[in-house]
């Protein structure tokens, strides 16, 4: 703890007085400008020309973030902040204020976040969270915080939370470091399919932002000019070496997507019950995670991270925020070798080894293996009938086409089928209910039981017909349910109520010895 630390830190606890943003939040603010501007010059640069057009854009985006500024200047100059004994307490805004307190013990975590322009700036936004699944109202957030004070402030809270519940605050020296970003994990950073799909998104909205300025791309003279270069080349040879572009494009820019968001990662303990996330080389970001709150874990592998031997791995708990802040802050590791991943997850659970690679699973019916046969061969058939159709029309080529088409997806379909069927799994460890599934991605989930509120049994058509069921164990915690997928029907009741005794029996008519006699 260094001397600055402690003096700020008998601040918090001695003085009354209110806190305020820091004033470099005025400079960020006014960077927001530097966007229309960059946007301008680029499209002038691009284009050979100002049109009326892009002055009418730039004069609105100018307009816009001007207006942006204005309110985070309002916000820096009536944004106020303490903390007591037992509550953080927050007043902002002049014509329309907003006072909020939250106690101490209802605090769960406390993240701290900066962006390029608040680390240039040597500021952070620092965020409470209590643990409420509402976008609004779970906690509160000070934006503009420097680094110093934010560390300090999260410091204070956490001492003060511990001192409530009858914890020990961890020693700030000792090393409780479970992970550490190795380089080596890099190889996996282009085995996500999400890499090529960005180049799509990137080039529509390069393409929608220059149609709003009534710029069309493809009149754009580096356009003409691989038109030029190429116009000229085999339609098989221009295919090929766009998708090659495109390949090459999408594992750069997931390469480079690894390394800012994982770039200084590590995973620790840094006080006693609690899980911290630290990663991010421009946006840095620090996740906290209560231990009391953790139900379990999820491994996550990605087809062509599974073929390479990798996993990620995401932690189950409640209180991570709404579905789009549980999934950006459950995230534990990287992509990383599937053994690290393991062993990684019996060291946040506190177990010898993890519930997720113990676990002997249960198999499931065969049934269950024809309806994905079935899935395979009804989308085969759908996907070749146009062509059969326009060829009894129009040529026997397309006839032709059809029926191979049939062939070669129902093959690589019946392969998927049958890694489908084999990925299927579920199990009882010891305080655990594991459950396995997916071929595109394979998620084995290992949930404490203890942590299961109740069940959810759904049953469609053809499942009927197969006698088989999709049973859900419901949480608070991570995705909310947990399905047990294509299950028998007495199998996945017995399940449920070995799982958690009593939950289901309400629900389940049993019939009397000798009612079907006779």
């Amino acid at each position: 703890m260094t001397p600055d630390t402690a003096v700020r830190q008998q601040e918090y606890t001695e003085s009354d007085g209110w806190g305020r943003l820091n004033p470099r939040l005025f400079l960020v603010n006014l960077s927001v400008v530097a966007t229309p501007l960059a946007t301008f010059g680029a499209t002038t640069v691009i284009t050979g020309e100002i049109t009326l057009q892009v002055l009418i854009t730039f004069a609105s985006f100018l307009i816009t973030c001007l207006v942006i500024s204005g309110i985070s200047l309002m916000r820096l100059l009536t944004t106020r902040y303490r903390i007591t004994e037992d509550r953080v307490e927050l007043h902002k805004g002049r014509f329309f204020r907003s006072e909020r307190s939250v106690p101490v013990d209802r605090i769960r975590s406390v993240d701290l976040t900066a962006n390029p322009l608040h680390r240039i700036f040597g500021l952070t936004s620092l965020k409470i969270s209590t643990g409420d699944q509402a976008t609004s109202g779970g906690g509160l957030s000070l934006d503009g915080l420097s680094t110093r004070d934010a560390e300090a402030l999260r410091r204070r809270l956490s001492e003060l939370r511990h001192a409530r519940q009858g914890l020990e605050t961890a020693d700030p020296d000792t090393d409780a470091t479970l992970a550490a970003l190795d380089w080596a994990w890099l190889r996996y950073a282009p085995l996500t399919l999400w890499g090529v799909g960005g180049v799509f998104i990137a080039v529509g909205t390069v393409y929608r932002t220059l149609h709003e300025m009534k710029v069309d791309p493809l009149e754009l003279g580096i356009v003409k000019d691989i038109e030029e270069r190429f116009g000229s080349v085999p339609l098989w040879y221009g295919l090929l070496l766009a998708f090659a572009v495109i390949v090459l494009t999408g594992v750069a820019g997931s390469t480079a997507t690894f390394i800012e968001g994982w770039g200084g990662y590590h995973l620790d303990r840094p006080e006693t019950g609690m899980l911290r996330v630290r990663r991010g080389l421009l946006i840095t970001r620090s996740v906290s995670i209560e231990e009391q709150r953790l139900r379990g874990v999820e491994v996550a592998e990605p087809l062509l991270l599974r073929w390479a031997g990798g996993a990620r791995l995401k932690a189950v708990a409640s209180g991570l925020g709404d579905e789009d802040e549980n999934s950006s802050r459950s995230r534990l590791t990287p992509p990383v070798p599937l053994g690290l991943a393991r062993r990684i997850a019996a060291d946040v659970l506190g177990e010898d080894a993890a519930p997720t690679t113990d676990a002997e699973f249960a198999p499931h019916p065969r049934a269950a293996l024809r309806r994905r046969i079935n899935r395979a061969l009804i989308w085969s058939v759908l996907i070749a009938v146009p062509f059969v159709g326009l060829g009894l029309w129009l040529t026997p080529v397309l006839v032709h086409t059809g029926w191979i088409t049939a062939v070669v997806l129902f093959s690589v379909g019946l392969a998927f089928a049958f890694d489908a069927y084999r990925n299927l799994g579920h199990a009882l460890h010891g305080p655990y209910l594991v459950t396995r599934a997916g071929t595109f991605t394979r998620r084995t989930a290992a949930l404490q039981r203890d942590g299961i509120i109740g069940w959810s049994i759904t049953r469609s058509v053809f499942q009927r017909r197969a006698g088989l069921l999709t049973l859900g164990a419901a949480t608070a915690a991570g995705g909310g349910v947990y399905k047990v997928r294509d299950v028998a029907v007495s199998d996945g009741l017995a399940f449920a109520e070995d799982a958690v005794p009593g939950l289901l029996a309400p629900f389940i008519e049993r019939v009397p010895a000798g009612a079907g006699r006779g």
